[in-house]
């Protein structure tokens, strides 16, 4: 029994090295974006002061959303940067408190952030998280959250 669980753990590890790769390793390739695709925020506004929780609204044009994993061309989803710049434009985004993923194809979040200012910025990744060719990603807002 031990060795067909050590062999079933071994091919599965096997089996899913490639989609580890193809998530940090950079792309011969990105997933092209159109001419005159936008990524952009709907609310809040630059420069706003809002009161928490922080519903934040995201919106797309010239393209579609799609899950992550799942491959359709001229489509993504969206992540948001949170106080932070951009990451590397060539790699998958990374996941994190400043870089947040939302790869059920979310266009909305309600978000619980301390009170002061807030950067945010959107960015929209393929199927497996990497930026478009060109990257889209909208202008950085700040906001201020109240007490």
């Amino acid at each position: 029994m031990k060795y067909i669980t050590r062999s079933f753990l071994f091919a599965l590890a096997l089996g899913l090295l490639p989609f580890g790769v193809a998530l940090t390793a950079p792309r011969a390739v990105a997933a092209p974006s159109p001419e005159g695709a936008e990524v952009y925020f709907i609310s809040p506004k630059d420069g706003e002061v809002v009161r928490g929780p922080v519903v934040v609204r995201f919106g797309l044009k010239g393209m579609g959303i799609s899950p992550a994993g799942i491959e359709v061309p001229g489509t993504g989803h969206h992540h948001l940067i949170l106080d932070a710049p951009l990451p590397d434009l060539s790699k998958a985004i990374p996941t994190d408190d400043n870089h947040l993923h939302y790869g059920l194809g979310q266009t909305e979040v309600a978000l619980t952030l301390a009170p002061g200012k807030h950067t945010l910025q959107l960015l929209l990744g393929d199927h497996l998280h990497v930026p478009h060719t060109p990257a889209l990603f909208s202008k950085q807002i700040t906001i201020t959250v109240a007490p």
